[in-house]
């Protein structure tokens, strides 16, 4: 279980003023479900991501995983704990293979059979991209999927998603919205997705609207979505 407790997050405006980004949020996040972030841009849904990964620190708060105050661990304690992240823009890393990364994503000795596999659960070719290196010869959507295949092969309590969807073609999106439908459905872990996009929202089981720094309603897909999709502009969740 994911437990944000009065976290806050401050940044210095243009006149070195405190600006709040995230306001004295206090959400839970329940164990074996799919939850959607969702909210008008700007609102600090990729920030709180960034809060719950540790790669940005609160300004005040606790964050608790699983009952472990991990409010001042770093990102490879966090990982270690149990946390996985996907960001909005794959990192590349020049001269790296993708068996080697899915390899270190396993954290044991894959073969390439067993690295192939992760690869084909998220609709990849193995014998085409196995050995090849995660660098800019790959498209948008071929590093998303990468990435999200060693997020499988880690198998970690929690993943964070944030906007999957970025900087994707169509076909490569509809791809996204199988892998997860078949994370949730074949997995005991826990999935969190940063998105707009309603196809993603449908799949969830909980859905949190965050807007100007402060979640706005939390609760079951059936009883957020319908109010989402009478329009954002007249959305009383974005008021």
């Amino acid at each position: 279980m994911l437990e944000l407790v009065n976290l806050s997050f401050q940044v210095p405006d243009s006149t070195g003023k405190p600006k709040e980004i995230i306001k004295n949020i206090n959400l839970t996040l329940k164990d074996h479900t799919l939850t959607a972030i969702t909210g008008p841009n700007g609102g600090g849904k990729s920030t709180l991501a960034k809060l719950i990964m540790g790669i940005e620190r609160p300004t005040s708060g606790r964050i608790l995983f699983d009952g472990l105050d991990i409010t001042d661990m770093s990102i490879t304690e966090r990982a270690n704990a149990g946390i996985s992240f996907a960001f909005q823009q794959p990192v590349r890393f020049k001269g790296v293979k993708v068996k080697d990364l899915i390899t270190l994503a396993a954290g044991s000795k894959l073969s390439t059979a067993g690295a192939c596999e992760y690869l084909s659960k998220v609709g990849l070719c193995a014998r085409d991209y196995i050995n090849r290196d995660v660098d800019g010869s790959l498209s948008g959507g071929e590093l998303k999927r990468i990435e999200i295949a060693t997020i499988i092969a880690r198998n970690t309590p929690l993943s964070v998603f944030d906007e999957p969807e970025a900087g994707i073609d169509l076909w490569s999106f509809n791809n996204l919205i199988k892998v997860f439908e078949a994370l949730h459905e074949t997995s005991e872990n826990s999935l969190l997705i940063i998105s707009h996009q309603e196809r993603i929202l449908n799949i969830a089981d909980e859905i949190v609207v965050i807007a100007d720094g402060l979640v706005k309603a939390q609760g079951p897909k059936d009883s957020i979505l319908p109010e989402l999709l009478n329009g954002t502009e007249g959305c009383k969740f974005y008021q």
